[in-house]
């Protein structure tokens, strides 16, 4: 129901733009949200855009990506991750993952219902 892609390998400095692409229903929900995942390390919040319609596409980051980090969605079913300014500390698989059940809540990765398959960020020094 959520197909991630738009990874791959860059050097420090560089851009890349994550895509999320959901099912009808999946987009439905509350928030999509980004995640990411460095070996070793615990999935951690990246982003989440609330798109319910009380929540007037509001978006919320994680403090070290504000800034660098554009979380966006278009017209249709598609959600975006654009990075800039990447850093290798930002390498990482990331998810895009939906909340359709829990209105308000964002951050934890438990409130999500649909996880994608990840994408693998690379960013070289």
């Amino acid at each position: 129901q959520l197909q991630a892609s738009g990874g791959g390998l860059v050097q420090a400095g560089d851009s890349l733009r994550l895509s999320c692409v959901a099912s009808e229903r999946t987009f439905s929900g509350y928030f999509m949200g980004w995640f990411r995942q460095a070996p070793g390390k615990e999935r951690e919040f990246v982003a989440s855009l609330d798109w319910s319609r009380s929540g007037g596409g509001s978006a919320y980051y994680a403090d070290s990506m504000k800034g660098r980090f554009t979380i966006s969605r278009d017209a249709r079913n598609t959600v975006f991750l654009q990075m800039n300014s990447l850093k290798p500390e930002d390498t990482a698989i990331y998810y895009c993952a939906a909340n359709y059940k829990y209105p308000g809540y964002f951050r934890s990765t438990s409130v999500y219902q649909v996880w994608g398959q990840g994408t693998q960020v690379t960013v070289s020094s």
